[in-house]
């Protein structure tokens, strides 16, 4: 399989997906303990469920598992949450704090690992940044992720089924950001946050430069929001993912909507 798949934009939104890959080698594969080999942290579906929500987005999706290397963490390993619970460029936890590796990977395997994963899946991001830039005179990143709402090792009590992140308001011009919370705010199905737990991993904080024409902005989702339920087998819930399709294509919309506005500063 290749490591990642890209589907070709005419809109200056570029959406990224980097965390819904299931597939592994055979050889990493068979070093995963159980309860790695479980993959119970995939983002799971949402490819799926942005499919089609913006017709005219570039859609940049990891085939690969997280376990293999960690696209949206920096290539050199540093930690984007300093003090607190999180996982590494290659995890050797899962998200509940247990180890996952039988015979976790060496140094000289994670700097493979880059490079045979890391690297291609930004590539094509950054191709599909510049696409869009060309034509539009400005791109915008929009990094979709989600997560299980609740994980006492990485956060307290429940978390909101739609947390915004803009590096704490540096990766995108406020006029973005304020459109997804208003959105957002409007709905009463759907609880929301702006830059808390979650505010941008290493993909929004490293490409989200607004004074060069490039906006970054980071929706990690409650998974309850559109899963039959937080478990595996991790069942997509049609009803569920339909009400909140119809939320998020809003955001999408506005967001290609205002990018004519967006102006490069000096």
């Amino acid at each position: 399989m290749k490591p990642v798949s890209v589907k070709e934009g005419t809109s200056p939104v570029v959406i990224a997906v980097p965390h819904a890959g299931t597939w592994l080698p055979d050889d990493i594969r068979a070093r995963l303990n159980a309860r790695g080999a479980a993959l119970a942290d995939t983002d799971w579906h949402v490819d799926r469920l942005y499919d089609g929500l913006l017709p005219g987005a570039a859609m940049v999706v990891a085939n690969f598992h997280r376990y293999v290397v960690d696209p949206n963490r920096p290539p050199d390993g540093a930690s984007l949450y300093p003090g607190q619970n999180t996982t590494g460029l290659v995890a050797t936890t899962d998200f509940d704090g247990e180890p996952i590796w039988a015979e976790p990977p060496t140094t000289d395997e994670i700097e493979a690992r880059v490079a045979a994963y890391h690297a291609p899946y930004h590539a094509a991001v950054r191709a599909a940044l510049e696409a869009a830039k060309a034509r539009f005179g400005v791109a915008i990143l929009y990094d979709a992720h989600s997560i299980r709402s609740r994980i006492p090792f990485l956060f307290d009590g429940t978390l909101p089924d739609l947390c915004i992140g803009t590096a704490d308001g540096t990766s995108c011009a406020e006029s973005l950001s304020e459109a997804a919370v208003e959105i957002a705010s409007k709905s009463a199905r759907y609880s929301h946050v702006l830059n808390g737990r979650f505010k941008g991993g290493w993909t929004t904080r490293h490409y989200g430069q607004p004074s060069n024409g490039v906006h970054a902005i980071q929706m990690e989702l409650a998974q309850s929001a559109y899963l039959q339920t937080e478990a595996a087998p991790f069942a997509y819930d049609e009803k569920r993912a339909a009400n909140l399709r119809a939320l998020l294509s809003q955001i999408l919309h506005r967001l290609e909507a205002l990018a004519p506005d967006l102006k490069v500063t000096s």
